[in-house]
């Protein structure tokens, strides 16, 4: 990679700064002043800026669990972004791979890398969500087969995807849908006569959102639960 390159993404200097530095005689590779921005860093090599040694920034995956009130985007609108809670370098190579509404809370991921959070949100991946439901009037076990097969859903084209309902009383559920459509979750229960009353996305496929992970918290994945997607 070339020096400049490996400068720019290793830290938060545009192309033009990382030069400057390299001019300066900022920037030493195994501890020999280099700078040429042209350069050719090899894998082995210690790079260091200011006498701070420094590496490019891989891909990064995130964990958050997102409090009401804030909204997947990656600017601020009339809520704040779930991205302003998290504060680490290069956040502008982030994105949210499937997002909640306003007022839902509960597991949210976050990525620099698009093939994986591809794998997340296609429909035709079946990457399942699982959410924690609190419905406004009580249920009975017929609608486990009813979600089963699929419900129609106001405007849209044919059935949903077969979704896992699992009763744990007469207005709490926990569903499990490997789709995102607009509003799912809510859609769902209103075509059934059902109200959602508060939502919480507990799984995406095999990543559960940690119990201690208080709203507002985030964390970054494990190798096995990045593998496990």
């Amino acid at each position: 990679m070339r020096l400049d390159k490996f400068i720019c993404e290793s830290t938060e200097l545009t192309r033009s700064l990382a030069k400057r530095a390299l001019h300066r005689g900022d920037v030493t590779c195994d501890g020999v002043v280099v700078k040429n921005s042209g350069f050719k860093v090899l894998p082995q090599m210690a790079v260091h800026l200011d006498g701070t040694l420094i590496s490019v920034i891989g891909e990064r995956y995130i964990m958050l669990n997102k409090p009401v009130d804030t909204i997947c985007s990656t600017i601020d609108e009339e809520y704040p972004s779930v991205l302003s809670l998290i504060d680490i370098e290069k956040m502008d190579t982030l994105h949210i791979a499937g997002r909640l509404d306003v007022d839902t809370t509960g597991l949210v991921l976050i990525t620099s890398d698009g093939q994986w959070s591809h794998k997340i949100t296609s429909p035709k991946k079946d990457c399942g969500k699982r959410y924690w439901v609190e419905l406004a009037e009580p249920i009975d076990d017929s609608l486990i087969q009813v979600f089963a097969d699929g419900v129609e859903l106001r405007n849209e084209d044919g059935l949903t995807k077969p979704a896992l309902l699992d009763i744990i009383d007469s207005t709490h559920v926990r569903l499990t849908i490997s789709e995102g459509k607009y509003h799912q979750v809510k859609r769902m229960f209103a075509a059934v006569g059902n109200r959602v009353v508060n939502l919480h996305r507990e799984a995406v496929g095999a990543i559960e959102l940690n119990a201690d992970l208080a709203a507002g918290e985030w964390r970054f994945l494990t190798d096995a639960e990045v593998k496990s997607v």
